[in-house]
């Protein structure tokens, strides 16, 4: 079946508008730097054939030197640079995933600020080791613009 000149088109414009939607939502202000609290949050840990949970500690920690479009920012600890974060964006929140020396993985995922309360929700996964053995935590909070 062979297309005719308008039917050629429509790969163009579904392109075209596809670009468009992706400038509108990089265009939508990202803060130079964020504030996350989490206070709720479950630890797991796998000994002996099974895993185990417990409460996690709460966690702050500041993200700063966002730069969406190098991708890359940095994690500040108790006011100490404590490394380098590469950024993955969604269409509606922005993930910061760490790397840790030792190769296990970090993720925050910051959301978009909720009109009613200025803040925005956020989620935080950490995935290590200890002396050879599985540890993980999952934490739920929010984080704010500095």
């Amino acid at each position: 079946m062979t297309r005719g000149p308008r039917e050629a088109l429509w790969p163009a414009a579904i392109a075209l508008f596809l670009h468009m939607c992706g400038a509108a939502v990089a265009a939508e202000e990202a803060p130079a730097a964020v504030k996350c609290t989490f206070e709720t949050g479950t630890s797991w840990s796998y000994d002996a054939g099974k895993f185990s949970s417990k409460p996690a500690a709460p966690l702050t920690f500041e993200i700063t030197s966002i730069d969406l479009e190098a991708q890359t920012a940095a994690l500040i600890l108790d006011d100490a640079h404590k490394g380098a974060l590469k950024i993955v964006r969604a269409l509606n929140a922005i993930s910061y995933l760490e790397v840790a020396n030792e190769g296990f993985l970090n993720l925050t995922t910051v959301y978009d600020r909720d009109p009613a309360t200025g803040v925005r929700a956020a989620v935080h996964s950490r995935h290590i080791g200890v002396v050879g053995q599985p540890v993980f935590a999952q934490y739920a909070g929010t984080c704010v613009d500095k």
